[in-house]
């Protein structure tokens, strides 16, 4: 898709924010007697504030005080966060289409919602940076080299037959299934202190050297996926496709899960960012799934803590933004005005510091400072230490980030999370292996 860009929409010249702040200057004025009596909100200004809150459901990863603050601060618009897990997210969007205003969900579990017609078709045209959304997501691609595409890649669902259509288009429409938030290349997190010998494989993951030092997370879709990284890298099996498998590659792959847990292999099976912080900070694992921001949050404390490249390769994930077909009116509008303010920078720079990546690189890299964009998307020494957002330093001058550049990281994907074919009975057999 090309050229799709356009201002947002306009009234006789007045452009939305304008408006809304002229409207809020006439709001909570009446007239007793003739004489004007102000100092109380009126139907419209509560209706005009009611708009410009958006009930935010995602999980805890990207919402952050600081994001809601900012926008507030910059568009006025109240961000009321709805944090639950990755699944109940598919659960909400599926059951319960109108307590929320915007969603920030994974590609991968767009196959489960997208055929309920809940949510609408987002306007590439209304979308100020759409032309600049990398080409990971446009095209599979790096500087024109093709990226790994096993499993949901986003760019097979990244468009939408029609606004309110249940089904994807194989070809560029302008309609979008998610505006992309955030993405990364997974891979195992490790204590190098506590484990002291290199770690190079997926394979690690089922070493009983690690026996109950050791945890994988317990979202089945992803979780899955772990495991089969790790099966794989021991050459038991090789996956025709790891995000598709076939009922007898689910029962291989939650067989060996099992036998591994049943020996002890895990200490935790962990569904919480949060909780996979705790176990690695704690030292009750050294070697788990693990998500890049995690590991951040524990170099934050002062703990040595490693993204582990692996010679197999990464599984990715990545999210986006969409909104109910149900919303209309200002709340559309708010809706898109914050999704434009998300992409446009500040908030990109926020997140890329956290070690994810953001879905318009060009303005995320306005808002950092070089050393910062040198170090986490180029793979650049640090010229001086690195903080995270709120301040902690979790990288010293001369340190590298863990696998990278970008487009190293990135250009090494072997699969993406995905919505098997049999996802129903790759989920009972998970919960098999949770019971086990």
């Amino acid at each position: 898709m090309t050229d799709t860009k356009q201002p947002a929409p306009e009234t006789a010249g007045l452009s939305r924010r304008a408006f809304l702040k002229t409207g809020t200057a006439a709001a909570g004025v009446a007239f007793v007697g003739g004489a004007a009596v102000t100092g109380f909100p009126s139907i419209s200004s509560a209706r005009a504030q009611e708009a410009k809150t958006l009930r935010y459901l995602g999980t805890a990863v990207n919402q952050s005080k600081e994001i809601a603050d900012k926008v507030k601060e910059d568009l006025g618009i109240t961000i009321e966060y709805i944090p639950v897990t990755t699944d109940e997210v598919t659960k909400r969007i599926i059951t319960q289409p109108n307590t929320f205003d915007i969603v920030d969900t994974e590609y991968f579990a767009l196959k489960k919602f997208v055929p309920t017609g809940n949510l609408m078709g987002m306007d590439a045209k209304r979308i100020k940076e759409f032309d600049e959304i990398t080409t990971v997501f446009t095209k599979g691609e790096i500087d024109g080299k093709a990226i790994g595409g096993q499993g949901t890649a986003p760019w097979k669902v990244l468009y939408l037959a029609g606004n309110k259509s249940k089904e994807f288009s194989a070809t560029p429409t302008e309609w979008i299934s998610l505006i992309p938030t955030t993405y990364n290349a997974d891979t195992l997190g490790i204590r190098p202190d506590l484990i002291k010998r290199p770690i190079d494989s997926w394979a690690e993951l089922l070493n009983p050297e690690f026996k109950g030092k050791a945890s994988i997370l317990n979202i089945p879709s992803i979780g899955i996926m772990d495991a089969a990284m790790a099966i794989e890298a021991t050459g038991k099996y090789k996956y025709p496709d790891k995000g598709n498998m076939t009922r007898d590659e689910i029962d291989m792959t939650i067989d060996a899960l099992i036998e591994a847990k049943q020996a002890g292999q895990f200490r935790a099976l962990w569904s919480d960012f949060n909780e996979s912080v705790n176990l690695m900070a704690s030292g009750e694992t050294v070697i788990q799934s693990m998500w890049s921001p995690a590991v951040t949050a524990v170099r934050a404390k002062g703990i040595d803590c490693v993204f582990q490249p692996l010679k197999e390769g990464y599984r990715a994930w990545a999210s986006g933004f969409a909104l109910p077909a149900t919303l209309e009116g200002p709340k559309l509008d708010a809706a898109y005005e914050f999704v434009n303010w998300f992409q446009s920078g500040w908030a990109g720079a926020f997140l890329n510091r956290q070690g994810y990546y953001s879905g318009v690189l060009s303005t995320a890299q306005k808002s950092m400072e070089p050393f910062e964009w040198a170090y986490w998307m180029e793979g650049a020494p640090a010229e001086q230490d690195i903080k995270a957002p709120q301040g902690q330093t979790i990288a010293l001058k001369g340190a590298t980030r863990d696998g990278g550049s970008f487009a190293q990281r990135m250009g090494a994907v072997a699969c993406w999370n995905a919505v098997m074919d049999e996802d129903a009975y790759m989920i009972r057999k998970w919960n098999e292996f949770v019971a086990a």
